[in-house]
């Protein structure tokens, strides 16, 4: 997938790979006094999705090895304010990879609209120093293009 997306106040386009798909329910909880969603629900449902992937990379048993992804900014476009009671599928991409860091994009779509977009640069780190360590060697295999 390439697409643009603006990402700190800068358009941004670069081959992006689907990931994992996060079925979500909003909950009446998540709304605020405007009567939708409240913006910060949009960064934990982003949150969401990001661990279910990170946890199903590493085979359901999260940081086993002692390496895993910190989160050194996030953003998100409010495109369509989201509104209880509704599901929403959270898409997760990742890009743009450095020697330790990695890109994740977001899509969140709702009713068939995409209501919001967002990214959130992963460093991943060593838990005992927290220094960045290269990323997974399964992170960069899902950036390959497939032999099929």
């Amino acid at each position: 997938m390439t697409r643009s997306i603006a990402y700190a106040g800068q358009a941004l386009s670069e081959h992006r790979v689907l990931v994992h798909t996060s079925p979500q329910k909003l909950r009446w909880g998540d709304m605020d006094m405007l009567g939708h969603v409240n913006n910060t629900a949009y960064f934990r449902y982003m949150e969401q999705a990001r661990i279910e992937w990170i946890y199903a990379l590493a085979g359901g048993q999260g940081y086993d090895d002692g390496h895993g992804p910190v989160i050194v900014n996030a953003s998100c476009n409010f495109i369509v304010p989201l509104v209880y009671p509704a599901d929403v599928d959270v898409r997760v991409y990742i890009g743009d990879p450095g020697r330790t860091s990695i890109g994740s994009y977001y899509e969140l779509m709702a009713g068939g609209k995409r209501h919001a977009d967002g990214a959130a640069r992963m460093v991943w780190t060593d838990r005992a120093t927290g220094r960045p360590v290269p990323l997974p060697a399964q992170v960069l295999a899902l950036l390959r293009p497939s032999n099929g």
